[in-house]
């Protein structure tokens, strides 16, 4: 194995346990053994547990942040161009769910040692994305609120879906499931935002 390949290995094992146990439920070991290595490599390409969830944060910034640069550079600024946002951001992140699950650890107060990454990847995507909304909608309305909102909506929803009358979770897995999530989400981002209705 090429060291570049064992760094990759431990970098993916790593977002997938973080995603799913936090950055305080895992264990260096825990990941070593997931990634079938020892401790002392994973040590040897990221030092230690706080090192390696530092670099699995900044990949998954930079992946967000080329999605979201890519759709931004092709919308238009109307309520057309804010559902394409919209939709391009919900399948970014039903096609990587473990993203949206890093991030919601941190909102629950995970790694609450590490203080900075808010500043250093959410403010400046959010400014990106809410000047690009500021473009397309009028004076009085809470912009930030509002992105914050499809936000936090999009990633519990991928996260941990719905409940069914069957008392089911369906989600980021149901098609049929997205395609409600989807038009719910136009309508209400658009009421938040003062949009015409799609209709």
């Amino acid at each position: 194995m090429t060291s570049d390949s064992g760094r990759e290995r431990v970098l993916d094992v790593a977002t997938r346990l973080f995603a799913a146990l936090g950055y305080d439920g895992t264990s260096t070991r825990l990941i070593a053994e997931a990634a079938g290595l020892n401790i002392a490599t994973v040590a040897y390409h990221f030092g230690g547990k706080r090192d390696l969830y530092l670099a699995v944060m900044e990949r998954a910034h930079q992946t967000e942040r080329a999605a979201l640069e890519s759709v931004l550079a092709g919308i238009t600024p109307d309520a057309s161009g804010l559902r394409a946002l919209l939709d391009r951001y919900l399948d970014f992140c039903v096609e990587r769910p473990e993203i949206p699950s890093l991030w919601m650890h941190r909102w629950l107060s995970d790694a609450a040692d590490v203080a900075h990454l808010e500043n250093l990847y959410v403010k400046p995507l959010m400014e990106m994305v809410a000047g690009a909304v500021r473009e397309a909608v009028g004076p009085g309305v809470d912009v930030e609120y509002a992105v914050w909102t499809a936000v936090w909506c999009t990633h519990g929803f991928c996260r941990g879906g719905v409940i069914d009358a069957d008392g089911r979770r369906r989600g980021r897995d149901d098609p049929k499931e997205i395609a409600r999530f989807r038009a719910y989400l136009h309508r209400m981002t658009g009421a938040a935002l003062g949009l015409p209705d799609p209709g």
